[in-house]
Parts: structure tokens; C-alpha cells; sequence
């Protein structure tokens, strides 16, 4: 488990992505800072909160159908700070054993996951940046928790938006799946601007005042980062539409969300 001691301190005066995200999903992990930039956010894309809450439910969705594939270990990227329906939660719903090991930098979400996680021996926070996959399979919590000869679910949940050069992020991604068995499958959304431009395009202005800017990528470039993969139906598609349940709406909100099988 992370040493709590080394993390970096926390500026409350400057919004953060995480923490953004939880106050729009109505947690109370956040700051003054933070929920005046959401309510900027919110100002200029009104139906902010209700991006955030598809992709979360793409999420639980996604990590559903992996669990159901049969894969019982998840290495979630960009975790952000615990809330209700977490991976670990959502995956032993299927496989009481599953074991997630969560990985991310914000240092309030990594406390606040070690709290919730304190005496799961399935379940791990790791303090780590994922544009260092060596890093981040090296730590402690990723190596000794999951098994690599096997198949892992690979969770980038709007997350690779933070990482602004497509290269590097091209590169990232194939490291990470390099690393991973067959059989392994890799989620991700990623924030677009194919719909609803004006509003998502404002909103990523918005973001760039924050300490983690974004960038939006259309669908052609999104399918880019999952060259390679065999992509599960139905494919690339809105976070909405990616087999939705009662819980989803059939509006275009902003993301994109694909589920790849590595083979």
C-alpha cells in the first residue's frame, strides 16, 4: 500500500480534476476551489454533470462484462476518488475474489482510497503517474497484487485526456498492453468534441484552469489509441450507447467509450 507520508501536499486553492469529477458525482472530497470551477464548467456545458454520470455508469457497465468474461483482475488508471459503485465493488458482484489495484496521482484521492481500503487484501491505491507504465507495474501494489501471466482488465475511464500528445499517449497505451496477457481486455471513454462542440470545447477552456488542462479527441483518433485490439461489441460509441441498461440515457454526452480484447 502507498506510504501516505510521502505524498505530495495539496494546494486546496487550485482546482483538480479528481475532485472536480466527485463534486459533480455529489461527493464531498473536494475544495471551495473545486466546485466554484465546476460550477464554471457547469455554466458553459450544463449537462456536465450528466457526462460525468454516463461515463460512471459506462464504468460500472464495462467492468461488469469483464467480470462476466471471466477476467478477475483490473488495473484502473486514473482511478479518481472513491465513490459509490467502485471497481472492486462492481466486479465481486460476479467474482467475490476479484482484485483491483488502483493507481493514481491526486494525493486526496489516494488518502482517501487508502481509508476505504484499509484491511482488503484484494484491493490496493497505488501513488503513481501512468504516463510511467514501468512505474506503475513496478510498485509494490500492482506487482504483488496482480498476476501478469494472466488476463487483466486494463481501465483507462476519462482519464487519457489529460495526456495531450498523441504520441506519447500512443506510445503509453501499447506499453501498458504490451505487458498483458491475451485475453486481457482494455476499457476506455475519452471526452470528444464530435458532439455538441461549443459547449465541450468551452468546457475544455475551462479545465486549462485547472492543474489538470484536458484535451478533446474526435472518434477517428480515439479509435487510434485501440489499433491492434479486437474491439467488442458494439465498438466505438457514445458512453451512453455502449450496451446500455436502465440506468443509461440515449443522449449523446460527450464521450467516447470502447471495450478492445487483446490478442
Amino acid at each position: 500500500m502507498t506510504d501516505l507520508s510521502q505524498l505530495p501536499p495539496v494546494d486546496p486553492d487550485v482546482p483538480n480534476a479528481a475532485r472536480i469529477y466527485d463534486y459533480f458525482l455529489g461527493g464531498s472530497h473536494n475544495f471551495a476551489a473545486d466546485r466554484a470551477a465546476a460550477e464554471r464548467i457547469k455554466a458553459v456545458m450544463p449537462f456536465a454533470a450528466e457526462v460525468i454520470h454516463a461515463n460512471r455508469y459506462f464504468l460500472g457497465r464495462a467492468v461488469r462484462f469483464c467480470a462476466q468474461e471471466g477476467i478477475d483482475q483490473f488495473l484502473d488508471l486514473g482511478s479518481g476518488i472513491p465513490t459509490v459503485g467502485n471497481v472492486h465493488e462492481v466486479a465481486r458482484e460476479v467474482d467475490p475474489t476479484a482484485r483491483v489495484a488502483y493507481v493514481d496521482n491526486e494525493p486526496v484521492t489516494v488518502a482517501s482510497a487508502a481509508a476505504l481500503l484499509e484491511g482488503d487484501p484484494l484491493a490496493t491505491i497505488t501513488a503513481a503517474d501512468l504516463r510511467e507504465p514501468d512505474a506503475v507495474f513496478d510498485a509494490p501494489g500492482v506487482r504483488d497484487l496482480l498476476d501478469l501471466s494472466r488476463p487483466v482488465a486494463l481501465l483507462t475511464v476519462s482519464v487519457l485526456q489529460f495526456v495531450h500528445d498523441d504520441a506519447e499517449l500512443e506510445s503509453i497505451v501499447k506499453r501498458y498492453r504490451s505487458r498483458l496477457a491475451p485475453g486481457s481486455l482494455h476499457v476506455l471513454s475519452h471526452v470528444t468534441g464530435d458532439h455538441d462542440r461549443a459547449e465541450l470545447t468551452a468546457a475544455e477552456d475551462e479545465y486549462r484552469r485547472t492543474a489538470n488542462p484536458g484535451r478533446l479527441r474526435s472518434r477517428d483518433q480515439v479509435a487510434t489509441l485501440l489499433e491492434g485490439l479486437e474491439l467488442v461489441e458494439p465498438g466505438i460509441v457514445d458512453v451512453t450507447e455502449w450496451r446500455p441498461d436502465d440506468a443509461a440515457t440515449t443522449q449523446h454526452r460527450g464521450m467516447w467509450a470502447a471495450v478492445g480484447r487483446i490478442r
